[in-house]
Formats: structure tokens, sequence, C-alpha cells
């Protein structure tokens, strides 16, 4: 995400965060690089440049020049108002209503369908909402079909009537379904549109005027770059919606969708796609965001994560194992299984501080753990209960029947064991503290 614009961002910054003299020449210089890798990201001139000039103000305002670290300050300033053009804050989607109707707009193969899936299960298991599907798309013939196949995958309920040709029908007849049946949310999946079929906005706006949804949301591909800015401000002046979807933001994106819409359309950002999977929804953090484009990590979105698979009665279970010293092979890879569970292994890392630059020429597949996962499972359920046992005739059986080496058994063997030993102390009680100290400076000599 961003690897484009964060390396240039980076190589812009990289004259202040020297140890030579600072001028108004170089933070001019400095200025002019990061005006030059807006624009390559897709931002139109206009934003770019009074984006440069208000930190050019700024910098000045809070004496870069004669600052003790001023490549830090004028970072500090870039993003403050990188945050400000994104929306400084993130909003959330309103759900009031009995019950609260989303409509779903944007345009063909912006992927409204596929989101509207995701937002389903979203709401099913984060907010735990009883969540209706509404197939108003009678145009396309497998769009009908493809909302009721991420329905049976999420298990979520799909309003559909394959012989109606009438959104706004179809659309009313959902919401009295929903009413009977106790349904909180209704999402109503919309025909794909282009702005200047005058037809296809008009039923659009009809939709809108016959249900009053609480929540209308633009469904943008962000991969389009400015043309997504262009096209969603046409759709606001037709349907004045209450928020914007980026979608594909995981893939080539050069981030001028993300930085400049909400300038553009004075509309908010709230939710981006980050991949295909149906868990893969993210809540748009403007300030977040501005920690991933240069270069700073997203550790608060890493730990929010991790505890959305934070099971506390596993965890008391798990720590009085590693306290019994009974932690096997089986609790490892139920571990890595929650790790999977919280998305894209690359993304996950680069969400480290530091980590991005680090890892950005890595291939990182989703299956990164599938050698560790083989070794595991060509063990015996003794041997994952009982690693001690693990000898050498039983490393090479593993090794011939996992696919892999003997030193790829050994290596995961070694890291087992430091891991158990680190879970070990750190479960320690009072002495815990000292036992991470001593290790600590083991680890020095």
């Amino acid at each position: 995400m961003f690897e484009s614009l964060t390396e240039k961002f980076d190589r812009a910054f990289k004259l202040l965060k020297g140890q030579g003299h600072i001028t108004e020449i170089n933070v001019a210089e400095t200025l002019k690089d990061i005006r030059r890798a807006l624009l390559d990201a897709d931002v139109s001139y206009k934003i770019a440049k009074t984006f440069t000039e208000t930190i050019k103000e700024k910098a000045l305002g809070r004496n870069v020049l004669t600052a003790v670290s001023p490549g830090q300050l004028m970072v500090k300033i870039v993003h403050e108002e990188l945050s400000l053009l994104m929306g400084s804050e993130n909003t959330e989607i309103n759900l009031k209503g009995s019950p609260a109707i989303i409509l779903i707009a944007g345009l063909q193969g912006s992927g409204k369908t596929t989101f509207s899936a995701k937002l389903a299960n979203y709401l099913k298991s984060k907010k735990g909402k009883k969540v209706l599907l509404t197939a108003c798309d009678v145009y396309r013939p497998a769009a009908i079909e493809q909302l009721k196949v991420l329905g049976e995958q999420i298990k979520v309920e799909v309003f559909s009537e394959i012989d109606s040709k009438e959104p706004v029908s179809i659309a009313k007849k959902a919401v009295i379904h929903a009413k009977n049946m106790g349904h909180q949310v209704v999402i109503i999946d919309t025909a794909g549109r282009l702005a200047i079929d005058a037809q296809m906005m008009d039923e659009i706006s009809n939709l809108k005027k016959a249900l009053n949804p609480q929540e209308i949301l633009f469904v943008v591909d962000a991969m389009t770059g400015q043309d997504a800015v262009n096209t969603a401000n046409a759709f606001n002046e037709r349907l004045d919606y209450d928020g914007v979807v980026l979608t594909k933001l995981d893939g080539d994106t050069r981030g001028g969708a993300a930085l400049t819409i909400r300038a553009v359309v004075d509309k908010p950002i709230k939710f981006v796609g980050v991949g295909e999977k149906m868990e893969a929804i993210d809540l748009f953090h403007p300030q977040r965001m501005a920690d991933r484009i240069l270069g700073m990590g997203d550790i608060v979105s890493l730990v929010e994560k991790a505890q959305e698979q934070f099971d506390e009665v596993e965890a008391r279970k798990l720590q009085q194992k590693i306290a019994k010293n009974q932690f096997g092979f089986d609790d490892f890879l139920a571990q890595l299984q929650q790790i999977k569970k919280m998305g894209n292994v690359k993304d996950l890392v680069s969400m480290i501080p530091g980590m991005g630059k680090a890892i950005k020429d890595m291939d990182i597949e989703d299956d990164a753990f599938k050698g560790i996962e083989a070794i595991i499972y060509s063990m015996t359920p003794h041997e994952r209960k009982n690693p001690t046992i693990l000898n050498g005739n039983r490393r090479k059986r593993i090794a011939e029947g996992s696919g892999t080496s003997i030193q790829e058994v050994n290596k995961l063997v070694k890291q087992f064991e430091d891991t158990r030993k680190m879970m070990k102390m750190m479960s320690g009680g009072e002495g815990k503290m000292k036992n991470i100290m001593r290790a600590m400076s083991g680890m020095k000599r």
C-alpha cells in the first residue's frame, strides 16, 4: 500500500534528516520533491501546490531552520497536513434506524457487490448485527447469483426477486421483509452506473427518495486515481452521499484518490478494501494512513487486529500450559492460525514501525507458514505434545513426510524451543522482569 509514495517522501526528507546546514533553499527543495511525489501519486496539481505551500508556511512559522532536529519537525508537519487532507478523524457508519438502511452506489466494476458482502460480514461479526443483503442489480446477469454465493459464504440472508426488473420495488419489499424477520441492517447492492447515464442516475436517486437510507456509501476503485475523485464529485452532486469506500487499496495504487477525495468532495472515506477475503475490509483512519505513507508503520491497527482474534478463555488455558511446561506444537500451530486470521502477512509486518522499508522488496506470500504447518502435521500427536522426544531419526522422518529438509526441521524445533523459553519467562509471576533482564544480558554476550 503506497510503497512508491512512501519511498519518494523518504527521499525528499533525506536532505533535512542529514547533519548539514539547513537553509530556506533546501527546505524549498524538499517541498519541491514532496510536490513531485504527490503529482506522481496522481494528486491534482492544485491540491499538491496548496499542500506544499501550507507546509512551507507552517515550517517557517515553527522555525524549522533553527530547530534541533529540522528533519523530524518537518516530517511531523507533513504528517499533520496529510492527516488533515484525508479528514483528520475516522467517521463511523450510521446504524440508527429500525432497520438501518445502507444504500451502496458506484461505477461498474468498482467492487460494490463484494464490498456489500464484506460490509455485511463486518457488521455481523464486529457489531453483532443481524444483516439482510438485498440484490438490486437487475441488469448484470450474474450479480444476484454472486451476492447469493457471498451471502452463503458469510451466512447472511440475501433478498432477491429474479423476475422483477424494478429495483425500487425490490428494495421496498426487502425492508418490509427485514422488519418482519428482525433484521437490524439492510444493505442494498445496486447496479453499476456512469454519472453521464441520466436514466441510471435517476434510478439511484429514486432509490434514495423511496428508502430514505441512513447511509449512502459511494464505492470507488482506488486504482483509478484522479478519475476516481472526479467521478466521486459527479455522483455527490446528484446523490449527496454520506461517505466513500475505496476498494483495491492493496493493489498497485498510487494513492491519489485516498489523499484527495476528502478535499474535493468534502465527504469522509469510511472504509477501505484491502484484499479479496471477506474479512479484508478496514475502517479508514486518516492519521494511521499518514503514519503508513510516511513509513512509520501502524502499530495501533496491528494491535486491534490481534485483539479481534484474542480469546480470553483460550489465553488462560495457554498460560496454564506454559506455566506447567506443557506448551506443545499443537499450541504453536494454533497461534499460527490466529496470526493467519489477522490478514495478509506482508501487510501485517509492514504495520510494525520501520519494517515497511525493510520488507518492500521481499515476496511474502499469504501461505508463508505453509512449510511450518507441513512439518508440524508430519509429527505424530505424541511428538507434537512432547517436543523433547524429537531425536535425529524422528526429525529425518518428519522432514521426508513434510517434503522439507532436516535443516528446516531443526530450525523450526530451535525456534519453537526459544519461543517456549521466552513465553515461560513472560509468565513467571514476580520474577519475570528479572528473567527477561537476564535473558537480554545473555543476548548481549
